[in-house]
């Protein structure tokens, strides 16, 4: 016959063993649960890509086809021939060559400009003290809800009073003072410990050193976030070049693919082919700069405290 100790002891252990397997078979439900969801969000992502590719994929498909089986019917992806001339066509067709370098020009200068401007107003409204500050950055912030489509007219008779029509100054600098890229770098230096800072202003740092020292090594990733969208913004912009350029000398790759559609009929090959030629550029420096991204994105995020 037990004692009572012993049968407490033993009730005790065989309560345990119920709370283990209780535990173990949580922990494998929660496992299974993890495995389904990451096979459901692996087959939604893999549809998203597919989806997204289906028109990139037609559109090189169309490149290579002849002028006539453009529109064949029914429809084929690949044509009768595979047309690598269609390439060669485009520089000869157009000026093309030209508008490739006007494209690489204002997205250039006009991503330096940005970013440059972007990090000393981030910079101001992060790190500095002044009275009023929260207030003309919101306000400032406001402007990014106004449309493009407002402003154009204001900005072009602007740009007609400072003689600038048919020029790359034209292209480039009323849309370099935006909002979005001082709110993107506001929000990743808010981030930044002040301790840091305030150990360069013992050590007798400016406030240029402290930013070119200090925050921007810490931002790097967002800089690269900004200089990507902004590199993109620029070389797909179309609606103020139309308004603001009408000399050919300045035409950017937007523009240029309208001329494709000209007295010589609409050579839509063409058009697929300049088009495919024009996402080099840009697709070039988003892989070039991928490893940047994601923590550019999760930097800017806003998580640290003022």
């Amino acid at each position: 016959m037990t004692s009572p100790t012993a049968t407490r002891r033993l009730g005790g252990l065989a309560a345990d063993n119920r709370t283990v397997r209780r535990g173990a078979v949580s922990l494998s439900t929660i496992a299974r649960k993890q495995r389904r969801n990451g096979w459901i969000s692996q087959v939604l992502l893999t549809l998203f890509v597919i989806a997204f590719l289906i028109p990139l994929i037609w559109m090189i498909a169309t490149s290579l086809k002849p002028g006539a089986e453009v529109f064949s019917s029914p429809p084929r992806l690949i044509g009768s021939e595979v047309r690598w001339q269609n390439y060669a066509d485009v520089w000869s067709y157009v000026p093309f060559a030209q508008y490739m370098v006007n494209g690489a020009i204002v997205s250039i200068l006009g991503t330096a400009l940005v970013v440059v401007v972007s990090v000393l107003s981030a910079y101001a409204f992060s790190r500095l003290r002044f009275r009023g500050r929260e207030g003309i950055f919101f306000v400032f912030l406001g402007t990014l809800m106004v449309p493009q489509e407002v402003v154009v007219i204001p900005m072009f008779l602007f740009m007609t009073q400072l003689g600038w029509v048919n020029s790359y100054q034209a292209l480039i600098v009323p849309w370099a003072f935006t909002a979005f890229g001082t709110f993107l770098l506001r929000q990743a230096m808010l981030t930044v410990p002040m301790e840091l800072e305030e150990a360069g202003k013992i050590d007798g740092a400016s406030h240029l050193r402290i930013l070119l020292g200090i925050i921007m090594p810490v931002v790097r990733p967002t800089i690269a976030v900004l200089v990507v969208f902004t590199f993109i913004n620029y070389w797909n912009s179309f609606l103020w070049p139309l308004i603001i350029v009408n000399d050919p000398a300045h035409t950017t790759v937007p523009l240029g693919l309208n001329a494709f559609l000209g007295q010589g009929g609409k050579q839509w090959q063409l058009i697929m082919a300049a088009s495919t030629i024009s996402m080099v550029p840009t697709a070039g420096l988003a892989i070039l700069l991928q490893k940047y991204l994601v923590r550019g994105i999760a930097l800017s995020s806003g998580l640290g405290g003022k």
